[in-house]
């Protein structure tokens, strides 16, 4: 099950120093590296049973984690 709360304890886990309810520059203010963004989408794709296409690895859809919200929902309605 999706929830805001799940996505950003796996946020945490990854990057704790952020504030996740609030940020809107993760990519592009370098609050996450590559590293942790292949961490990410490991991680996204785990818990929530998604498969996210390379084309959706952008910073428009990582900046934020109500971005990766809206992604994870989108992707799981596709399937």
């Amino acid at each position: 099950v999706l929830t805001m709360e799940k996505l950003i304890e796996i946020l945490e886990d990854i990057q704790p120093d952020v504030d996740y309810e609030t940020c809107t520059d993760l990519i592009d203010g370098h609050h996450l590296d590559s590293l942790s963004i292949i961490s990410l989408v490991a991680e996204i794709e785990d818990e929530f049973d998604v498969t996210i296409p390379t084309v959706d690895i952008v910073p428009e859809n990582f900046n934020s984690a109500k971005a990766m919200y809206d992604m994870i929902l989108r992707l799981q309605e596709e399937d």
